[in-house]
């Protein structure tokens, strides 16, 4: 059965959702979690689409320098390009669409993000609301509200490609449209269309309106 979705514009989580960085990632947050004694899948699970401050706050003692942790950890995190990659499909599909009808809403810093898109070969979209770009992460809904003001539309009138509970969240309550990339399943994606990946999605533009389809299962 085919699906469609029509926007006015389409914007974008990165990590899990146009970047497979979970090999990075995951190694950076197990040496974290290890350093401190924590649960490593208690770090993980909360960590997925969420600024690193956030995660750090979370769970690094209280008297620890919060801000230097969060800094050290992005620090690593764009010293260690090797092993990201394209979520299948992702830099062809974001190429199909006009340029200025796309964003990216990211957890992770701007220079990061710019790392991580680069070397998965995956295009920049001209809008771009990185972590210090807002006051609250997700899934606080402030990233995507801002990114559908910078395209000059509501975020009704967009999609939004999230892939972590707390992107899908921060993207529902600003009032987008969701599609839920990859295996997630849990309540946060309760109703929601999803993607494997891109290889089978398509986008036409019809006046106005982006088109997106895709066979479901």
């Amino acid at each position: 059965m085919e699906q469609t979705v029509r926007a006015r514009a389409v914007i974008f989580d990165m990590d899990g959702t146009l970047v497979d960085s979970n090999a990075v990632v995951e190694a950076i947050w197990r040496s974290f979690a290890e350093r401190f004694g924590l649960v490593v899948a208690d770090v993980l699970g909360f960590s997925h689409g969420r600024q690193t401050i956030d995660t750090v706050r979370r769970f690094a003692p209280a008297d620890s320098d919060h801000e230097a942790l969060a800094a050290e950890l992005a620090s690593t995190e764009v010293e260690t390009p090797d092993g990201i990659v394209e979520v299948a499909g992702a830099a062809a599909f974001v190429a199909s669409i006009p340029a200025d009808r796309t964003a990216l809403v990211t957890s992770a810093p701007l220079l990061l993000a710019k790392t991580r898109m680069s070397e998965a070969g995956v295009p920049m979209p001209p809008v771009v609301v990185p972590a210090e770009d807002v006051t609250h992460g997700k899934p606080d809904p402030e990233g995507y509200v801002r990114a559908a003001e910078l395209l000059g539309l509501r975020p009704e009138d967009a999609v939004v490609f999230e892939d972590a509970p707390a992107g899908i969240e921060s993207a529902r309550a600003a009032g987008a449209q969701v599609v839920v990339v990859g295996g997630y399943d849990g309540e946060a994606a309760e109703g929601l269309p999803g993607v494997r990946d891109f290889t089978a999605v398509r986008a036409t533009t019809e006046g106005d309106d982006i088109v997106i389809t895709w066979a479901s299962a």
